[in-house]
């Protein structure tokens, strides 16, 4: 009789257990090709289930070839099943699913950036744009979209990004794409090739970097400081025009900076005489707190900036809603790239989030959070200037989701940061999206729009006590 594991607490049914089973010791080699199977009877009394369980694993065997059945004479294993070594891997259908840190309650403290208080995503609202959006949107919406996305929302979002951002264009010119990471890859298809340049803030995200290379192009680094890019790094003249130049202007990632108008219009005279583009990635610009949000470059020079948005910092990276703001020669291009990626971003979500701008709620929403994330802010930055006093210098605090604590006479080693996650404190290096590195090994991005005021004020105890400074 063959011996069987099986387990009526685990969540898969018992036939997929049963299956699992006889397949896992035909392809282990455990039973060899001619072996006779049990009787489906026999077998059901001896593991004491039903005999129709034992039936439909049989079937579900047959069905993959791994056993052949002859009439009259019962079940037999096939031959030219057994796969030696690779079948452990195999044997491990179904694994239950890892936890992450966070579900599974490891007690980090995580100070990731970027991302935004989860806890107050605005459900009961969303879900009643949702379920509206289900019960009222005709039929066509189901179906297959177009790539440049929804109408409605388009002509929705150019009238919120005038009023809140300054950016101009008319609706035709927005691309709706599935989060920024899609908007980047867009724009690395239809503009980059092998021997391609493209001219960026230095240091700057890393998975940005990781796009833009892999179209073929080349990096040209300008030191960001303080203030953002430094103008006058930016080289001119050049034998080769970059296919654009890429800035976070609003609030530079990592270093948290803010460009100056004198900047900004630097910055649109180097792109005119490189004739080039502006790639302007605008990620939490909503987020500041000292004034109001500074307008985006766009508005200054639309036929030559392209403006990338997204809605996972403000409301969830769950959603996957970003967007393009094009150059009007530009928009057939990125509709064709869009439509050969992924036809359309789902038109749903699209439908759902038109009726969150609308109808005012969003803007709401940003207002409510703002004042919880000033709260964070201050929490944080008066915690590091409590514990490390002048040893710790902060930038970028005046907006976003993050502030980089720069700590005098400490190099952040991969041994330093083993250490604080040993002490339960996960930060992250500037250092990891530097392009020419040694410049920032004494920073950290410390993120707090997801971290709770006690949290702040115990990793930043933890901190100190790691740091011993």
């Amino acid at each position: 009789m063959l011996w069987m594991n099986i387990d009526r607490e685990k969540p898969m049914s018992l036939i997929r257990q049963l299956y699992t089973e006889i397949r896992t010791k035909i392809l282990f080699g455990e039973i060899t090709a001619g072996y006779k199977l049990p009787s489906t009877r026999s077998l059901a009394n001896e593991l004491q289930v039903s005999r129709n369980v034992v039936v439909e694993a049989y079937e579900q065997l047959l069905a993959e070839g791994y056993i052949e059945s002859m009439q009259g004479s019962g079940y037999f294993v096939a031959s030219g099943v057994y796969l030696e070594q690779h079948a452990r891997s195999l044997s491990q259908a179904y694994p239950q699913p890892k936890k992450s840190e966070e579900e599974s309650g490891h007690g980090f403290i995580d100070f990731r950036s970027g991302v935004p208080a989860l806890e107050l995503f605005p459900r009961t609202t969303w879900g009643k744009m949702v379920q509206r959006v289900c019960q009222e949107a005709p039929a066509i919406a189901f179906g297959y979209g177009r790539p440049e996305g929804k109408q409605e929302l388009r002509e929705v979002l150019s009238r919120y990004l005038y009023r809140m951002r300054g950016v101009k264009c008319e609706p035709e010119q927005i691309v709706i794409t599935s989060g920024a990471t899609q908007a980047l890859s867009l724009i690395a298809k239809v503009l980059l090739g092998p021997g391609s340049i493209v001219q960026m803030e230095d240091p700057i995200t890393q998975d940005i970097q990781t796009i833009f290379r892999s179209a073929g192009a080349t990096i040209q680094p300008i030191a960001a400081d303080a203030y953002g890019m430094v103008m006058e790094d930016l080289p001119s003249p050049v034998h080769t025009a970059p296919s654009f130049v890429f800035v976070t202007p609003s609030h530079q990632f990592p270093l948290g900076g803010t460009l100056p108008i004198q900047r900004r219009i630097q910055l649109i005279s180097h792109a005119r005489e490189m004739d080039c583009y502006i790639v302007e990635d605008d990620y939490d610009s909503e987020f500041r707190y000292e004034s109001a949000p500074i307008s985006a470059i766009q508005g200054l020079a639309p036929e030559r900036v392209i403006y990338i948005g997204s809605f996972s910092k403000i409301l969830s990276p769950g959603l996957r809603l970003g967007y393009l703001v094009l150059p009007s020669s530009l928009v057939k291009q990125y509709q064709e790239a869009k439509w050969f990626t992924d036809l359309h971003t789902s038109t749903l979500d699209q439908l759902a989030l038109c009726h969150f701008i609308e109808e005012g709620h969003l803007e709401k929403y940003i207002s409510r959070v703002k004042k919880l994330y000033k709260k964070r802010r201050k929490c944080l930055t008066d915690a590091l200037r409590d514990a490390f006093g002048e040893k710790v210098c902060i930038w970028g605090e005046s907006a976003g989701l993050h502030i980089v604590a720069a700590f005098a006479g400490i190099a952040f080693t991969p041994e330093r940061f083993a250490a604080l996650e040993q002490g339960g404190v996960r930060l992250y290096p500037v250092e990891e999206h530097a392009i020419i590195r040694g410049k920032h090994d004494d920073k950290v991005i410390i993120g707090y729009g997801n971290v709770s005021e006690e949290n702040i004020v115990e990793g930043v105890r933890k901190m100190k006590s790691i740091l011993a400074v």
